[in-house]
């Protein structure tokens, strides 16, 4: 389970190829073990010492991915990944600033704006779009607040020749505006809006200065261009046709602005001033991996679409030691859910099929920030429309025998799951022997923010109907004393028969497990 949902202003994508290392032999089963016997052999390997922790952009995340697919392979279900396998790949990469260079001339000299500082570039605008360049001059213009739409009093690029230009502006309301427009202002869709209508100008590069709040974030963002953390990101690679994009405060930005400002904030040519401005850019690729099967569905006019059934694979890897150990084998974290899906998906396989597909998939840099099921969610191998519920794993095996916590049935937006939480609390009421729900952490407004730290969440956001099924943090949470000797193997099992037997009652049901509302 990730620590927080991370909010990336700069992304893009690596481009290495898959592991050549053969897949593992899986564990051998014997005929008379039971579920808890084979989660608790299956446990004790994949969270083993020799796993390194699992950490996503290292080669033991790949083997913790293989060691599934053994395991899928032996038990002859289906893969769907990439290309007719189980493995999807999913780029990571780590870009970052190597050096830059800023300056502006003017006819008392030249002013020198240090990278970090005062100006940050943005080497991406997002994936699918173009890239800026990461070269640029020409003479400054001072845009205001760079407003054009109508409804706010202002024009501020009517007039202005902008071609090969540097153009400054403020991100920010300008005075007299009622309360209404400056939000509408301050929303991040309205920067996109304004640099949009700036670039149709073709100028040679845009700075945007911040204030107040934004301008406070400017040094944590700073701190992202020039570590080498990975993220999920489109690829740096491509033609850079836009113009060049910085980010800056309008504090540290004298040379930036014109004279009386903020009092005169009149848009203007700023004659006799000059910018220019360099950055190289330094990217790297690492790959990940999830995996992905599927069991068909039995009906032929519902088999086309999926129950999905999640949990994920990596960990943290290696830590501070602790009394002499600093591997996190992450047991509960999400070994406990990774293992659970196995079985899952081999009683699945051996039983009557149900009317719909299930379709289960062990995410990757899961705790990087929910990258594996982002990229899945945004490059699904199935149509991602037809995927009716998620019903996510995670931390399923310690604390009270008998209590399971439930995330999303209230938290997710227009209650959207919360016929999928009937669903499963019918299917509990009738097993024989209930769990106690918890639903303490069913909100998006719980100070743990746990609607927000799992997988579950990418596929919430593209209206899908989740359950988040937990057993709960405990004091072993990202320590390296998460370990497979602590897991209640029986509780375990239990939770794995439950969620098995929910996701088997929505894909027996003709409908997709919506409000009424929301159905299509």
């Amino acid at each position: 389970m990730g620590r927080s949902a991370v909010l990336l202003l700069i992304v893009a994508a690596g481009c290495a190829s898959p592991p050549r290392s053969e897949v593992p032999p899986a564990p051998a089963r014997t005929a008379t073990a039971t579920m808890a016997e084979d989660l608790h052999r299956d446990l004790f390997a994949f969270a083993d010492d020799s796993m390194l922790g699992r950490s996503a952009e290292t080669p033991n995340a790949a083997r913790a991915a293989r060691f599934i697919a053994a395991q899928l392979q032996a038990a002859g279900i289906a893969p769907a990944g990439d290309s007719g396998g189980y493995l999807q790949r999913v780029p990571l990469s780590r870009t970052f600033v190597r050096s830059a260079s800023f300056t502006v001339t003017s006819p008392t000299g030249r002013t020198s704006l240090p990278f970090g500082s005062h100006l940050l570039p943005v080497p991406s605008l997002g994936e699918g779009l173009p890239l800026p360049v990461l070269e640029a001059r020409g003479d400054l213009v001072f845009a205001g607040y760079g407003l054009s739409a109508p409804g706010f009093g202002r024009n501020d690029l009517a007039g202005l020749s902008l071609v090969d230009k540097i153009v400054v502006f403020v991100n920010d309301a300008p005075p007299g505006l009622d309360s209404a427009r400056k939000a509408a202002l301050r929303d991040p869709r309205a920067l996109g809006d304004r640099l949009g209508a700036i670039m149709e100008r073709h100028p040679a590069a845009i700075i945007v200065l911040f204030t107040g709040r934004q301008a406070n974030e400017l040094p944590a963002l700073a701190a992202g261009l020039t570590d080498s953390s990975l993220r999920l990101q489109p690829s740096l690679e491509g033609p850079r046709v836009l113009p060049m994009v910085l980010f800056g405060s309008t504090k540290d930005a004298a040379a930036l602005l014109p004279a009386g400002w903020p009092r005169n904030d009149r848009s203007r040519p700023l004659d006799g001033r000059s910018f220019a401005g360099k950055v190289d850019l330094v990217q790297d690729g690492v790959s990940t991996y999830n995996v992905v099967a599927v069991i068909p569905g039995s009906d032929s006019a519902l088999a086309h679409s999926y129950v999905a059934f999640g949990a994920h694979l990596d960990h943290i890897g290696i830590q501070p030691a602790e009394h002499g150990d600093s591997i996190a084998n992450g047991a509960d974290d999400d070994g406990s859910g990774s293992m659970a899906l196995i079985e899952m998906a081999k009683r699945a396989q051996r039983e009557p099929h149900p009317r719909r597909s299930l379709l289960f998939v062990w995410h990757t840099g899961e705790e990087l920030g929910l990258f594996g099921s982002e990229w899945f969610t945004s490059h699904p191998t199935v149509p991602l429309d037809s995927i009716v519920a998620q019903l996510n794993a995670d931390m399923i095996g310690r604390n009270d025998p008998d209590s399971l916590y439930l995330i999303g049935p209230r938290s997710a937006p227009n209650g959207q799951s919360s016929v999928l939480g009937a669903v499963v609390d019918s299917v509990n009421q009738a097993s024989s022997r209930p769990f106690l729900i918890n639903r303490d952490w069913d909100a998006p407004s719980h100070p743990e923010q746990l609607y927000y730290r799992s997988d579950h969440y990418n596929y919430a956001k593209h209206g899908i109907p989740i359950v988040f099924f937990t057993t709960g943090l405990h004091p072993d949470y990202h320590k390296v004393t998460d370990s497979p000797d602590k897991i209640d193997y029986d509780k375990l099992s239990r939770v794995a028969t439950l969620i098995l037997q929910i996701g088997t009652a929505v894909a027996n049901s003709p409908t997709r497990p919506l409000p009424a509302a929301l159905l299509r």
